[in-house]
């Protein structure tokens, strides 16, 4: 974790500056971009552990280069948004970002919010079981997920997943037939110390579904129990 590669991108001098001798405090090493275009080329070219995204940018603004670099990469994403704009948060979730955090922000939280999804990056790949557990794939009808190597395949067909939308999958897929309520979803793919609202987990799964409907149109194996949950279809 410690040796973990933070690229922060964002236009004000500022935050670069101060952010960035926080992170480094906390033994990550820190590339930083005030610009989206030069931080795309960068992040592309030699990828990060994780991204620190300010929305609002000159040039290419943030909500460009995620959607350019979800096409090629699966890094995990934070985005900075602004102060009350919800629209930018939600859409920002649907196009794949896996956490966000509101300006202004306490460094504090963001780093919380850096170690806990690095931790589920770890996690997501098996870093944190045994070799045997690591290996274990898991199937689901036509569904199969390998944690080791972080692949998703439907009906033997690629399916690109982030790392919060993997946990999430992983977690409904593997009690098939049991309702997981949001509370539960938010347990499995966030730290006890990250509060995330009902909304965030929304909009994991209606990207989740996006991304299987995208390879069969016809895929239905996500339940929605209103007021309820969500569950994975027990075949």
């Amino acid at each position: 974790m410690s040796k973990s590669t933070i690229a922060l991108v964002d236009d004000d001098r500022n935050i670069l500056t101060s952010v960035s001798i926080a992170l480094e405090a906390e033994g990550w090493a820190v590339n930083t971009y005030s610009d989206g275009a030069e931080a795309l080329r960068a992040v592309t070219a030699v990828p990060p552990d994780l991204i620190v995204l300010d929305i609002k940018m000159p040039r290419m603004d943030g909500m460009e280069m995620l959607n350019k670099l979800r096409r090629t990469s699966q890094v995990p994403v934070i985005f900075l948004t602004s102060k009350d704009d919800e629209i930018d948060e939600v859409l920002g979730l649907k196009m794949g970002a896996d956490d966000y955090i509101k300006k202004p922000f306490s460094q504090r939280l963001l780093i919380e919010r850096i170690r806990s999804l690095l931790r589920r990056t770890e996690l997501a790949r098996g870093g944190t079981q045994t070799e045997a557990e690591a290996g274990k794939m898991l199937v689901r009808g036509q569904l199969k997920l390998d944690p080791a190597r972080h692949l998703c395949t439907w009906k033997d067909l690629p399916v690109t997943l982030t790392v919060t939308e993997f946990l999430l999958l992983q977690t409904l897929a593997s009690r098939a037939g049991h309702v997981k309520s949001r509370d539960a979803l938010m347990d499995a793919a966030y730290d006890d110390n990250v509060y995330v609202d009902d909304r965030t987990i929304d909009s994991h799964v209606k990207r989740l579904r996006k991304k299987f409907k995208q390879v069969d149109p016809e895929f239905d194996a996500i339940e929605t129990l209103y007021g309820v949950g969500y569950r994975y279809k027990d075949e």
